[in-house]
C-alpha cells in the first residue's frame, strides 16, 4: 500500500512541476509572461526607449556637498565577501560598466550592509542609482533579469 502512495505521490508532483511558465523578449523589446495555461501578459508595461544618442554627463546631478567623502564599510565583512568578488570595489565596477563610466565616477551615497545582503545607493554619471546585494549576486535595485 505504501508503494503505490507513493507512486501517485510522485506521479501528482512530476505533473505539478512539468507546467513551466516562460518569459519571452518581443521584437520591440518588452518581456511577456507565457503561462501554462495558455495565456499571456506583459511584463513591461511601456516600450523601452532606445538610446540612440548619448546624453551629456550631469556634473551636479547629484549635487554633491563640497568636501564630500564616502560612508566606510565594515571591513569584516568586505574581507568575507572577497571571495564572492561582491565587494564595494566589484559592485562599483559593475555599476561603472551598466552606466559607461569610469569606476572613479562612481560614488557611493549611502548604504545598508549585512553580510547575507545590502543595498548600496550611488552616483553614477550624475545620476543616483541603486544596486542590491544577495549574497554574491549583485543587481540593480527594480530590475528582474
Amino acid at each position: 500500500m505504501k508503494k503505490y502512495l507513493f507512486l501517485l505521490l510522485f506521479f501528482i508532483s512530476c505533473i505539478g512541476f512539468s507546467q513551466n511558465n516562460h518569459i519571452v523578449k518581443t521584437e520591440d523589446g518588452r518581456r511577456v509572461w507565457l503561462k501554462a495555461d495558455f495565456t499571456w501578459e506583459y511584463i513591461d508595461a511601456e516600450v523601452p526607449k532606445e538610446n540612440t544618442a548619448k546624453e551629456p554627463i550631469k556634473k551636479d546631478g547629484c549635487k554633491l556637498a563640497d568636501g564630500f567623502t564616502e560612508p566606510e564599510l565594515d571591513n569584516k565583512i568586505q574581507s568575507q565577501l572577497k571571495k564572492g568578488r561582491a565587494t564595494i570595489d566589484h559592485v562599483k565596477a559593475k555599476v561603472a560598466k551598466d552606466y559607461d563610466c569610469k569606476v572613479e565616477d562612481v560614488v557611493l551615497l549611502s548604504f545598508s550592509e549585512q553580510k547575507a545582503k545590502a543595498v548600496y545607493h550611488f552616483c553614477a554619471n550624475g545620476t543616483k542609482v541603486t544596486y542590491k546585494r544577495n549574497g554574491h549576486a549583485i543587481i540593480e535595485s527594480g530590475k528582474f533579469f
